[in-house]
């Protein structure tokens, strides 16, 4: 089948997708008024009505600019998409390692030796050459979504961002890049760190791709040349895990060399970033895995053997620690998912590849970047490192395994897995603090033409009046008005949810009307002012399931000090959760948020039990009694 028929199959797919929707302003407002009522005190509370019924009111400043964003609707492809990517992440200045790269960690490898890992690395680079000529020809299959409202397309966008684009640093927002064009300035490059050192690998030769054997030859190659301590160059790349400020001013100063041009130019066009990671020399249990997938170590072990603004790069300790760490700004979990589970079949799955010795060609040899270093840079190197140390002692990670049932027992109660596990988190927040918080929870809006996510706020009323009964000392609550309040909890989480997937959420809306609002030059309205709207932004609680059908899991850190981060990843029969915080914070741990998170999912696992014998019961009662048994549809 010939490309243009690819291109045109893709097309009618993105033709059939919709704009993303904006939503009706009041239905905006009063949604917003009801996820917050319940989280700030009652006083506050009026305010905020007050301040909001006037944002609202007819001829009202909320109105002006609803009409404004929906003309912006009518003139863009989505009208969201710039504000929410500069909002969620080139604006923030925090460090991107443990903050926003979110990691993937693959299954702990047996290597024998070095040149058993290196056989590994050349099957992942010749699986991501494979992978990226998919995307190159637009052969991906299209995405269909699962869970609610299954089965509609989703926007195959973010893959094509995947091996092609690079995050700027700058002095107050970065720049993310795309390369969308011609194939014939794709990149035909990876870089390789090894040892703190980066290499360039040319992955194509007199026009032909290099083969698996020839790819181990050149990683050899590389290996060799790292161990050469005369040639070693100061560890440049730490400088890319600083806050996003202090790296753009030294990469600015990196700038005045043109060695220097030369060697950022290489990285920012490669396609990936590999990195060989020297053994930890720690128990390499998922918890350890995960923090040395999310920061590397810090600069004593392997955390200058990275370069933070590549989209994709991939770890593959000598030890076998193993997996991907992916900027965040051009793509979504699920499709560093996909990516990362068919390089994990493809390197399983398909006998080696590895070429006989008479096929070798006379290669190249890989060439080491030569960064021009002066001792101002020595300096900023070693603030970069003190730094990233710092991160590095903070992070509070706990993986945590739950064995006692999964997704199968929860569809036998009948509910949606994603929302009662949202209800248990829910659980655990209100058993460690007394109180709920802001809650984000991702909810992709791939439905829609370059659609990337919305929230969906989990702390709903509803979630709130199960977690009291839940926790209420004084027993007032019997097991069926629990599990009334349990069924209203995942009923709420699961309409917020559709509402969201739907383009129907408010926090995109909100955030539009904020941006129009500065656009206009217009003093900043109050709604967006009032310390409800700030509170309400601050996500303690930040959550997100990411599914996987290969053994592998995905974790990130907190987005505030006070916060926890919390992946989960359903199976049949267990879930995995990957719990995150910030040991300088001392009002959070934790192995507390996951000893409550597991007394929870027990206690709603007895409720969910009792409330089913009770059914049964009373069905055999009323059998006896002879009156007539409702079907089971």
């Amino acid at each position: 089948m010939p490309i243009m028929e690819k291109e045109t199959a893709r097309d009618r797919v993105s033709q059939v997708l919709p704009k993303v929707p904006v939503p009706p302003l009041k239905q905006t407002l009063d949604t917003y008024l009801k996820c917050v009522q319940h989280l700030v005190k009652e006083e506050q509370f009026k305010k905020t009505k007050a301040i909001v019924e006037k944002f609202g009111a007819p001829g009202g400043v909320g109105e002006v600019l609803q009409k404004k964003l929906s003309e912006r609707r009518d003139k863009t492809t989505n009208w969201v998409y710039d504000y929410w990517l500069e909002d969620m992440y080139l604006n923030n200045r925090l460090a991107l390692p443990v903050n926003s790269s979110p990691v993937m960690v693959f299954p702990k490898q047996t290597f024998r030796d070095h040149k058993d890992a290196l056989r590994f690395v050349a099957r992942l680079i010749g699986g991501v050459l494979d992978y990226k000529a998919l995307i190159d020809a637009r052969a991906l299959p299209v995405d269909f979504a699962r869970g609610q409202l299954a089965g509609t397309p989703l926007c195959m966008e973010q893959y094509y961002c995947l091996f092609n684009s690079y995050r700027y640093p700058g002095l107050k927002t970065d720049t993310l890049k795309v390369q969308m064009n011609a194939a014939s300035s794709a990149p035909e490059h990876i870089i390789i760190a090894c040892k703190n050192q980066f290499f360039v690998l040319d992955v194509v030769a007199n026009g032909k791709q290099l083969n698996e054997t020839e790819i181990l030859s050149q990683l050899e190659k590389i290996m060799k040349m790292s161990e050469n301590a005369k040639e070693r160059l100061p560890p440049f790349g730490i400088l890319t895990s600083d806050g996003r400020t202090e790296w753009a001013q030294a990469r600015e100063a990196l700038t005045k060399d043109q060695s220097n041009r030369d060697c950022l130019a290489l990285i920012e066009s490669s396609m990936c970033v590999v990195c060989l990671d020297e053994p930890s020399g720690l128990e390499p249990r998922d918890t350890t895995r995960a923090l040395l997938m999310l920061h590397g170590g810090g600069r004593e072990k392997n955390g200058a053997n990275r370069w933070y603004d590549k989209s994709m790069q991939f770890v593959v300790g000598m030890d076998g620690v193993c997996g991907v760490v992916c900027d965040h700004s051009p793509f979504e979990g699920i499709v560093m998912v996909q990516c990362s589970e068919y390089l994990m079949k493809y390197i399983t799955g398909s006998p080696s590849k590895m070429a006989r010795a008479s096929s070798i060609r006379e290669l190249p040899p890989p060439r080491r970047l030569l960064w021009k270093c002066n001792p101002h840079f020595q300096g900023l190197i070693a603030a970069s490192g003190d730094r990233l140390q710092r991160l590095v002692n903070n992070l509070d990670m706990d993986v945590f395994k739950f064995n006692v049932y999964g997704k199968e027992f929860i569809k036998k109660q009948k509910m949606s897995p994603d929302a009662f596990i949202q209800v248990a988190l829910q659980l655990a927040f209100y058993k460690c603090n007394r109180k709920l918080v802001s809650t984000y929870e991702s909810a992709s809006i791939r439905r829609f033409q370059e659609g990337r996510v919305d929230n969906i706020r989990s702390a709903t009323p509803e979630a709130l009046a199960f977690v009291m009964s839940m926790t209420d000392e004084r027993a007032t609550f019997t097991d069926s008005e629990k599990n009334r309040r349990l069924r209203d909890a995942i009923n709420a989480q699961t309409n917020y949810t559709i509402a969201a997937i739907t383009g129907m959420a408010i926090d995109n809306h909100l955030l539009g009307l904020m941006k129009i609002a500065k656009e206009l030059n217009m003093e900043k309205p109050e709604i967006f002012c009032d310390e409800t709207y700030l509170a309400s932004n601050q996500f303690i609680l930040s959550t997100s399931q990411v599914p996987t059908t290969v053994e592998m899991f995905c974790c990130y850190g907190p987005v505030v000090p006070n916060g926890y981060g919390a992946c989960y990843n359903p199976q049949s029969d267990h879930i995995l959760f990957c719990v995150s915080s910030f040991w300088e914070n001392t009002g959070t741990s934790s192995a507390v948020f996951v000893k409550a998170l597991k007394e929870g999912l027990l206690e709603i696992r007895d409720l969910c039990n009792s409330s089913s014998a009770a059914a049964t019961k009373l069905a055999e009662s009323s059998q006896g009694a002879g009156l007539p048994r409702k079907s089971g549809k």
